[in-house]
C-alpha cells in the first residue's frame, strides 16, 4: 500500500474518532501516523507526534467503560472472597505467577458447577494483578441471526486488538457455553460451526498481553477445539465439606458488618450447617445467608438463623419441632433463638 494513502486513512479517522470523542481510537491512529513518518525515515516529526501524545493523560481502561461493544466494566469491591480449597487456591496462584512472568500463558478456562467461585475468582485474579476486569456481554453477542454473531466477534476483537494498554486489562468471557457448547448440538449445525471456527481464529490471533479468562458450567459438553485454545484450565468442582463450611463462616462474616442488627452466634450457625447432609456451593450459599439476613425482624437479633434453619431444612417456621431440635443437640438457648420461644417455655415443653 502506498504511503499517501496509509496517511489519507489515518487522517480520515483522525477527524472520525475526534467527532465520535473516542479518546482512544484517536490515540491508536495518531501512534500509527507516528509509526509510519518514522518507518520512512522522517524520525523528527514521529518523535514530536509521540512527544505531544505522552503528556497526554495515559490511558485509563475507565475511558472504554461503555464505549466498547458488547463489554461491561465490572466492579471489583464486592466484599471478602470466600476462601477456596487448598488444590484451586494452588492453581490460582500458578495462573497469576505466569501472568507475572509474561510468557505467554495468558488465556484461562475456569470449569465446575454454578456456584463454585469461578467469577469471584475472576475478579480476585483482577484485584492482585491491579487490573481493570471487563466482561464480554454474549447476551449481545449472540445474535437470533446468526450471520450477524459473526460480526460480533470480529468487532469484539478488533477493539481488544486496539487497545492502546492491554497489559491493564483482565477479559471475562462469563458462561462462554453458548458459542463454546459441542457444534453438532447447535440448531444450526453449519453457521454455527462458521461462529466457532471464527471465535477460534479469533482466539490464535489474541494479544499476548492481554488476560482472557473464561467460565463455563458445561465443561463436559464443551467444544474440544476451543477447549486447546486456553494455557490452562482450572477445575472449581473441589469442595470438601470443610471447604464450604469455611466459605459460609466468612460470607456470614462479612455480611453481619452491614446488618447491624444481627447478633453474632457462629457456634449455633455452624450446628445448623453440621446438620444438613449436604451443603450447597459458595454461590447458593451467599443467596442464602444474604436473603435470610435481608428478611430477618430487625427486633430479632437471631431471626436470620431462625430462616436459615427453615430454608436448610424446609420447614415451616410454624412447624419448628423443639423437641427435634433438643434431640439434634441444640441447647435451651439456641432453640429460643430458633424458635422465638422463652428459654422457661421451651423447659416445660420438652418436660412434657
Amino acid at each position: 500500500m502506498s504511503a499517501p494513502q496509509i496517511k489519507k486513512k489515518n487522517i480520515l479517522n483522525l477527524i472520525k474518532y475526534y467527532a465520535e470523542h473516542n479518546d482512544a481510537g484517536f490515540r491508536t491512529e495518531a501512534y500509527d501516523i507516528a509509526r509510519y513518518f518514522n518507518s520512512i525515515g522522517d524520525t523528527q516529526l514521529a518523535e514530536y507526534i509521540m512527544a505531544v501524545m505522552s503528556g497526554v493523560n495515559t490511558f485509563s481502561p475507565q475511558e472504554y467503560d461503555g464505549r466498547m461493544s458488547h463489554f461491561t466494566k465490572i466492579n471489583l469491591n464486592t466484599g471478602a472472597y470466600p476462601p477456596l480449597p487448598s488444590e484451586i487456591e494452588k492453581d490460582i496462584m500458578g495462573a497469576i505467577n505466569a501472568i507475572q512472568h509474561g510468557v505467554g500463558v495468558h488465556k484461562f478456562l475456569f470449569e465446575g458447577a454454578p456456584g463454585t467461585g469461578k467469577t469471584e475468582s475472576v475478579k480476585r485474579v483482577a484485584s492482585m494483578l491491579q487490573r481493570e476486569l471487563f466482561m464480554i456481554d454474549f447476551d449481545s453477542l449472540i445474535n437470533s441471526r446468526l450471520g450477524e454473531t459473526q460480526k460480533n466477534i470480529s468487532t469484539v476483537f478488533e477493539e481488544l486488538r486496539k487497545l492502546p494498554n492491554p497489559e491493564k486489562v483482565i477479559i471475562l468471557i462469563d458462561e462462554i457455553d453458548a458459542i463454546a457448547l459441542d457444534r453438532i448440538n447447535s440448531r444450526d449445525v453449519r453457521e454455527m460451526g462458521r461462529v466457532t471456527s471464527s471465535f477460534l481464529k479469533a482466539m490464535d490471533g489474541l494479544d499476548e498481553r492481554i488476560v482472557l479468562i473464561a467460565t463455563t458450567n458445561l465443561f463436559e459438553q464443551f467444544d474440544k477445539a476451543l477447549t486447546r485454545r486456553f494455557d490452562a484450565t482450572i477445575n472449581f468442582s473441589r469442595y470438601s465439606r470443610d471447604d464450604l463450611v469455611r466459605s459460609a463462616e466468612v460470607i456470614l462474616s462479612d455480611l453481619l458488618v452491614r446488618f447491624k442488627s444481627a447478633g453474632r452466634n457462629m457456634r449455633l450457625f455452624r450446628k445448623i450447617l453440621a446438620s444438613q447432609d449436604s451443603l450447597p456451593y459458595p454461590g447458593d450459599l451467599k443467596n442464602i445467608i444474604k436473603t435470610s439476613l435481608a428478611f430477618s425482624a430487625p427486633d430479632s437479633e437471631f431471626d436470620y438463623l431462625k430462616r436459615l434453619y427453615t430454608v436448610f431444612n424446609n420447614v415451616e417456621e410454624k412447624d419448628i419441632d423443639m423437641k427435634k431440635l433438643y434431640k439434634q443437640g441444640y441447647t435451651l438457648r439456641e432453640i429460643e433463638a430458633l424458635t422465638g420461644v422463652s428459654k422457661s417455655t421451651v423447659a416445660r415443653e420438652l418436660n412434657t
